[in-house]
């Protein structure tokens, strides 16, 4: 493989590991926020103790984050030079935004961590929302630049480097806003089925029902809410793309000709020499109505695009069938979720429903994977969509192999330890249900 390909690979690589961990970084410090409020409310002691765990936890997921998070923004010099070259001063901001969000989050973190003890209730209940907000302020950060990589807003040019005389305008690339809040509800959805997974696990073993019952009132509100609005977000984004990216909507329901009442694929194998799909389910006008709420709208197919600036058509069509496929069953699973809680008053807790949820907490993060791959490789051969190539942004330097599988070693081993500390998490003793089990300052 060439430079460019490996640089790719590597960076691929790094993102897949460190963007499970961001989404936790996102969404485990809310799940904490309800436990401690829910705890103050009810002087329930296991809500407590769910918070103090969970607090251990976000410390975890946070510290992988933060290497993970940092061998990417090595990466970023190291393996696209050019990129950063001509777009430093463009993302840059952006960046040093999210550092200070980062410091401010691991800045309250450490109160919530070591602090209960030693500040007031308020100002521990405070330091939580913080480390919730700098977290979502993080993340949100971070999308913006990738906006600006799917569809930069126009810039000024110095010689051969990019610049914007009013730096705040990044913020009004035509996707940041729609894959901001895609990015946060799926985070949320993301930490809240996967720890509903876990107490569904736990309850499946008969580990202590009425502790892991009670923590599904605090992880299934979060996921199944975030599931619901996941859809709606999904849709104002891909009008988005129709308006703003049609060469992305092409590639992501294989669209090789532009026509009125385009129609929606489900599922299809795309055969990019014969410019069709094979094996898919068409709904008549679907695509049209999807894209521009107007079955009669032409929407425009590859055949518009030169075949040079194609993305890859057929590793970006079926992630963004994952991703549906495997939101959709979430946010079916969300509806039947609350439908029960609204008609019992109480979550379901049968066993095959707790076999459902632990399939939610796999299919979560495989349908922010995919699509993460979806608005990756839809921008393709761009790394700044119409401005700058990916092969010309790749570094040149030689040996990119031997550094990609150090750094594949890496992460495995901090997959792996990841792994064995939260399973000592949950290996710590049950509570036993009593009114002195866990006090305010204990």
């Amino acid at each position: 493989m060439d430079t460019a390909t490996l640089a790719r690979a590597q960076m691929g690589l790094s993102l897949a590991f460190h963007i499970v961990f961001a989404a936790f970084g996102v969404g485990l410090p809310l799940l904490l926020v309800i436990a401690e409020t829910l705890a103050t409310r009810t002087n329930e002691p296991r809500y407590r103790l769910l918070a103090q765990r969970m607090a251990k936890g976000t410390a975890i997921l946070f510290a992988v984050g933060a290497v993970s998070g940092t061998v990417l923004s090595l990466e970023l010099g190291l393996l696209w030079p050019e990129f950063m070259r001509r777009f430093g001063e463009v993302v840059g901001p952006l960046f040093a935004l999210e550092g200070v969000a980062f410091f401010l989050e691991a800045i309250f973190l450490g109160i919530v961590l070591y602090g209960r003890e030693l500040v007031s209730p308020r100002v521990f209940r405070f330091s939580g929302v913080m480390v919730a907000v700098s977290g979502a302020a993080s993340a949100g950060f971070v999308t913006v630049v990738n906006a600006f990589m799917n569809m930069p807003v126009p810039v000024q040019w110095d010689g051969s480097r990019a610049y914007l005389e009013q730096p705040w305008l990044v913020f009004t690339a035509p996707s940041a806003a729609t894959q901001v809040v895609h990015v946060l509800l799926s985070s949320y959805a993301v930490t809240g089925f996967v720890m509903a997974a876990v107490h569904a696990v736990l309850l499946l073993r008969g580990r202590e029902p009425s502790f892991h019952r009670l923590a599904l009132n605090v992880a299934l509100p979060v996921g199944t809410v975030a599931a619901l609005l996941l859809p709606l977000s999904g849709d104002f984004a891909a009008k988005q793309v129709t308006k703003h990216q049609p060469w992305k909507l092409a590639a992501m329901e294989a669209h090789f000709t532009t026509k009125a009442c385009a129609p929606l694929l489900i599922g299809g194998l795309p055969d990019e020499a014969a410019r069709t799909v094979r094996f898919g389910l068409e709904i008549p006008c679907g695509l049209s109505v999807l894209g521009a709420v107007d079955p009669n709208a032409v929407i425009t197919g590859l055949d518009q695009v030169p075949v040079n600036e194609w993305p890859p058509i057929t590793r970006t069509h079926l992630s963004f069938q994952v991703m549906v496929g495997a939101g959709g069953f979430l946010a079916l699973l969300s509806l039947f979720t609350l439908g029960w809680r609204w008609r019992k008053k109480e979550w379901p807790t049968q066993r095959a429903y707790l076999f459902a949820l632990v399939v939610a907490g796999v299919a979560a993060p495989v349908a922010m994977e995919a699509g993460w791959l979806v608005t990756e490789w839809g921008r393709q051969p761009y790394v700044v969509r119409g401005l700058l190539l990916t092969a010309d942004a790749a570094t040149r330097v030689e040996g990119l192999a031997g550094r990609m599988a150090v750094f594949g070693g890496l992460y495995l081993f901090l997959a792996v330890t990841v792994v064995m500390l939260l399973r000592s998490l949950f290996r710590e003793p049950e509570p036993t249900v009593g009114p002195t089990l866990v006090t305010h300052g204990a």
